[in-house]
This record gives C-alpha cells, structure tokens and sequence, in this order.
C-alpha cells in the first residue's frame, strides 16, 4: 500500500512540475537582463527589475489604465454574471412550468459550442445596439466597457453550478415562505442566495479570472487602445518588426499574480463551494 502511494505521489510531483515549468520559465526570462529567451534553463543568467520597470513606466504600453480597464470589466461582469446565473437558475431548479428540463437541457448542451463560435454573433449584435459608435469621450468609454462585458453576463456553467446548488435547498423552506405570501423575488433573494453562497462565491472566482485573461474577444473589438483590458493590451509590447520579449514575460507575470492572489485567498470558499455544487 506504501508502494502504492509512493507511486501515486511521485507521479503526481512530476506532473506538478510540468505545469509550473512554463510559469517558472516566464518569471526568470522576466528577471534576466540579457541572454537567449529560447535556451532551456534552471536558473536565470543575471537578475534585473529593468524588464517590470519598462512595463509599469508605462511609455510601452499604458498599463496602470488597462489595470483600471480590467478591473472595470471584472467588476460590473462579476455582478452580472452572477447575478443573472442566480436569477435564471432559481426558475429552473424550484419551479414548476411545462418544458422546464427540456429547457434546462437545451442551455446545457451548449456548453459543446466553443466560445469562438458566437463571435460573429456577438460581434453583430454590439454593432447593432450601437455599442461601437463614437458618440462622445464618455458615451465611447461606457459603450466600450459594454462591448466587452456584454457576451460574458450570460454563463451557462454559472446557471448549471447554481442550479446545483439550488437543487440542494429543502424543498419545505420556499414552501413554508409561498404559504406565508412571500412573494418568489423575496424567497429567492432571503432564502436560496444566503444557502447557496458558497457555490456562488466559487463561480464568481472562475468569473473573475476568466474576464481577467479575457483576450480574444477585446482584440477583435475596434476599441480605443486605452481601453484594452490588461491581457489583451499587453500584446502591443510585441511590435511589428522588434519584439521586448523579456518585458512581456514581465507583463505576463504580472497579470498573473492578481489571480494567484485571489485563488490563495479565497481557496477556502471556491472548494467549498465547487463542492456543494456537486453535491446539489
């Protein structure tokens, strides 16, 4: 049995190892002054902050705004987000309607769509409701902002995880508050958010790191540089002719580090909650 778990552990270490090389790659290619980027290596040739001191200069690339952009867009897509999943998977979990699974099953065989899919769709659909039109200095940042929060609000993984965890909620307690005449916004918003928040608290994590990484979708939008989200703006650090490779590991790392912030601190409540999500 020892055997066993030796085995189990030590191919698990290796694996481990794999997927951190890439980022450990990153950060010392950041650190190093000079040197072949493509030599595979354990330890950097030199160490320097000059690569993170070009990047947060902001002469490059405008980085402290495209943090803001980011922090915006996580934001106002987080509440969205969350907010319709929570609103959407109450009817489909606790009541009664005809078609009501064959509906369900329908949103949820979408998740086989890649996201690329809906591009051109969502890419018509913002020029239709004019999200793309100049307009005014703050009429464009708002619209802007718009465009690129829009397409993420709707999340079918979000729906199915609370929808879980809805299921897990005693069917006695929303009974109890309908023959007291709670009305339905009132027993979802006193009873099923307050049971439910840890698998809330889980997608709102997963939420927020897929809009911080968000890329694709705001470079095929026609948007103002200023606006770019900090994935996606830290591209123009690669030009057209001379690439600062060092300073977009730099720029890499430091994307990453809000999120390993954000799992470190909220670990807790996301396995929790993922958890509870299963469960239901």
């Amino acid at each position: 049995m020892r055997l066993h778990n030796l085995a189990a552990y030590s191919v698990l270490v290796v694996i481990a190892l794999i997927m951190l090389y890439p980022f450990y790659w990153t950060l010392i290619t950041s650190l190093e002054p000079t040197g072949n980027i493509y030599e595979a290596k354990l330890l950097p040739s030199g160490l320097s902050l000059k690569n993170y001191a070009a990047v947060l200069s902001g002469t490059t690339v405008p980085f402290l705004r495209m943090v803001l952009n980011s922090v915006v867009i996580c934001t106002v897509g987080v509440i969205g987000s969350v907010t319709f999943a929570a609103l959407a998977a109450y009817p489909l979990a606790k009541m009664r309607f005809p078609g009501r699974d064959l509906i369900f099953y329908a949103i949820l065989a979408l998740v086989v769509l890649p996201n690329e899919a809906g591009l051109i769709v969502n890419y018509v659909t913002t020029i239709k409701l004019g999200l793309l039109e100049q307009r005014g200095p703050v009429w464009d940042t708002l619209t802007q902002y718009a465009a690129i929060v829009l397409p993420s609000v709707a999340s079918i993984v979000g729906l199915f995880l609370i929808r879980q965890a809805y299921l897990g909620i005693p069917l006695e307690l929303i009974e109890a508050a309908r023959i007291d005449g709670a009305p339905e916004l009132l027993i979802w918003r006193r009873i099923m958010l307050p049971l439910s928040m840890p698998t809330i608290a889980a997608f709102a994590i997963l939420e927020f790191v897929a809009l911080w990484n968000s890329f694709l979708w705001a470079r095929i939008l026609p948007l103002d540089p200023q606006m770019l989200p900090l994935s996606a703006g830290l591209l123009e650090l690669s030009g057209t002719f001379a690439t600062n490779s060092r300073a977009t590991m730099a720029g890499a790392v430091l994307v990453i580090i809000p999120i390993l912030i954000v799992f470190a601190s909220l670990q807790r409540y996301f396995m929790k909650g993922i958890e509870g999500a299963v469960k239901g």
